[in-house]
């Protein structure tokens, strides 16, 4: 089965957010030097409700897809040049951020729904 991807994905397009009820979306500005790494949005409670269920070493033949998306350069209003990572259909609820695949978490957000939430990577 083949997927088809969006042609402008990762170009700094425009994006459609379609949030409401309790969904929402994070816009997260990053350093210019992350562009092109892959960050993860994982639920803030997801290390801790997994740690006991997986800390035995060996597969099962699931995954546990958690959404990621690429830091892109994008223009902003002012014409001036923001990197930044746009998670949309965001869940209401409290999550980490990190670079995939398994780096340190480096940014803690509360979406809330019917909003898009910003925020900034640490520098």
């Amino acid at each position: 089965m083949s997927t088809v991807e969006n042609p402008h994905a990762g170009k700094g397009s425009s994006v459609l957010l379609d949030i409401g009820g309790d969904i929402g979306a994070l816009v997260v500005t990053l350093p210019a030097v992350l562009e092109g790494e892959e960050i993860e949005l994982r639920p803030g409670d997801f290390a801790s409700t997994h740690a006991g269920r997986h800390a035995h070493g060996h597969g099962h033949g699931h995954s546990h897809a958690l959404p990621h998306v690429a830091v892109v350069p994008r223009p902003s209003p002012d014409g001036e040049i923001v990197h930044s990572a746009v998670f949309f259909e965001v869940p209401q609820g409290n999550y980490e951020l990190y670079v995939r695949p398994d780096g340190p978490v480096q940014l803690t957000v509360d979406v809330t729904g019917g909003v898009v939430t910003e925020a900034d990577w640490p520098q």
